[in-house]
């Protein structure tokens, strides 16, 4: 049966990361969130956060695999949280695990900079707890938007892959916009036999019109996905 708008994907629960060199600072981050009801796992280190990726990464699937996000002091010992980030950044994570930094005020504006390659927002210390769990679950959001977006195009790609060699051709006459009477000459195949593959088709697809197809497979291309998840608006720093 074809997808409906409602159906909505299913994810796992949202993780917050935390890296600060400040034992007191995760101490009560960690406390305020899960008072919020929100999980957090916290580092000590930019070297502890990697350790915890690497391990994740070298399973061969995509991280993350639940809504999540990273609160991170931009200044630490040994790797800085800018540092970090620019990593993040090279491996393509930002989108799936937005990244919100934890500033001094001589900070500010490398924190406005790294926003402006990537990263979500920054909070200025001493922070406000309600301003700073309110840009958590905004970032939440986003990154369960783009994980969304993902597992829906994996769907695609999956019914794709089902198709029969037949069904494929026929996919492609009809994405294109032939009618039935030219795909059946081009294939040689009677036009009852174009209906039947192109019900399978629709059906296997999810869709219901040959402009919904050519829309699907036009999600499928490189770069398509980043479009069509699109940037969450960020709020308002203050």
């Amino acid at each position: 049966m074809p997808e409906t708008s409602a159906a909505q994907p299913v994810l796992g629960l949202p993780m917050v990361y935390l890296v600060d060199d400040e034992p007191a600072v995760r101490e009560g981050l960690q406390w305020l969130l899960r008072s919020r009801r929100l999980l957090c796992e916290c580092f000590a280190d930019a070297a502890a956060f990697q350790g915890m990726l690497g391990e994740a990464l070298a399973q061969g699937v995509e991280w993350p695999r639940a809504p999540a996000c990273l609160l991170l002091d931009i200044r630490m010992p040994g790797t800085s949280g800018l540092a970090l980030f620019e990593g993040l950044a090279q491996r393509g994570l930002c989108a799936a695990l937005p990244v919100i930094f934890l500033t001094g005020h001589g900070d500010v504006p490398t924190a406005v900079a790294a926003i402006k390659r990537g990263a979500f927002d920054f909070v200025e210390k001493p922070f406000s707890n309600n301003a700073l769990v309110d840009r958590v679950e905004q970032a939440l959001r986003s990154s369960a938007a783009v994980l969304g977006e993902r597992q829906r195009l994996g769907g695609l790609r999956r019914r794709l892959a089902e198709l029969t060699e037949r069904e494929r051709q026929v996919l492609e006459f009809v994405a294109r916009g032939d009618a039935n009477k030219q795909i059946a000459r081009r294939l040689d195949i009677s036009v009852r036999t174009v209906e039947v593959h192109r019900a399978r088709v629709f059906d296997k697809m999810g869709v219901r019109s040959a402009t919904e197809l050519a829309n699907r497979l036009q999600e499928l291309q490189p770069g398509a996905a980043e479009a069509s998840a699109g940037a969450a608006p960020r709020p308002a720093t203050t």
